[in-house]
């Protein structure tokens, strides 16, 4: 069995967000009746990792913690790092790489929710867990220009081309991430991007130049969504709603997860259902 780790990347500035996340971190806002975070958390459980990263900033570190704690309440391990400036998504490899020490990693964006078919879902996490190669995730948009997307060459070969202008696919690639333990040194050797980050679509083009990257495809019936914009943000706290409302199944509950896994017992589950039972998130 694979021991990976599992890293949630909650930094950056977030400036789309404002005036939202003036107070506190894009990434605690609620999606409807869960803190944001608990989505990627989420995923992580069920992928099967068990000891998971935090990184955030200085200001807003001691608010996971307060969240999360030692992750005791749903059976996992939890950490925490700081991230002194927003450097690129692929920076968090590199701040992570005493935490990660020889372990393959995953890695999740703290803005990125994932949700609909659980089944499905969870079985392409847990063989993107158990393969030794990286994967990345990629879902059907509209609007390509706004993603990295994958690129077809050479008839078998495929690139990451971040935002293009004129369309060339309509694949997105979505923010989770499984790599082998060699990602660091990679990360190490990019240079930064015309906007002084390091970037994950190079990282990713790496892998798939060495022909070490699988590419699996979400179905229609799996949803993703970058809250990272006011429309994007009200959306999905929208399409969840109505999801839990309407086919009675609840999306990002991370205690749920924990006890689906067998990460905590079921009457551990009781008692904080019992505790917390005038809250929706349980009931």
């Amino acid at each position: 069995m694979i021991n990976r780790k599992g890293i949630i990347l909650a930094g950056g500035l977030g400036t789309r967000m404002y005036p939202l996340n003036i107070t506190t971190s894009k990434q605690l806002l609620p999606v409807y009746n869960k803190p944001m975070i608990y989505y990627p958390m989420t995923l992580l459980i069920n992928s099967g990792i068990k000891d998971i990263c935090i990184i955030s900033s200085i200001e807003y570190i001691n608010l996971y913690k307060k969240l999360f704690a030692k992750g005791q309440e749903l059976g996992v391990k939890v950490r925490y790092l700081i991230q002194k400036k927003p450097k690129g998504i692929a920076e968090s490899l590199i701040i992570a790489k005493n935490f990660i020490k020889t372990s393959p990693i995953c890695l999740v964006l703290g803005d990125n929710l994932i949700f609909g078919n659980n089944k499905e879902i969870e079985r392409k996490l847990v063989e993107a867990n158990k393969n030794e190669k990286a994967t990345i995730f990629v879902s059907k948009v509209k609007n390509p220009n706004q993603y990295g997307v994958i690129k077809k060459y050479n008839n078998s070969k495929s690139l990451v081309v971040e935002k293009p202008k004129k369309f060339i696919s309509n694949k997105a690639v979505i923010g989770i991430y499984f790599y082998p333990n060699k990602a660091i040194s990679f990360a190490r050797k990019l240079k930064p991007s015309k906007r002084n980050e390091l970037e994950i679509t190079d990282l990713n083009n790496i892998f798939l130049k060495l022909g070490e990257m699988n590419i699996k495809l979400f179905s229609k019936q799996v949803f993703w969504y970058d809250a990272g914009t006011h429309i994007n943000y009200f959306q999905v706290s929208k399409k969840i709603y109505d999801y839990e409302i309407n086919k009675g199944f609840k999306v990002g509950n991370v205690h749920m997860a924990a006890l689906k896994k067998g990460l905590i017992s079921k009457k551990k589950f009781n008692y904080l259902a019992s505790k917390y039972n005038k809250s929706s998130y349980f009931s």
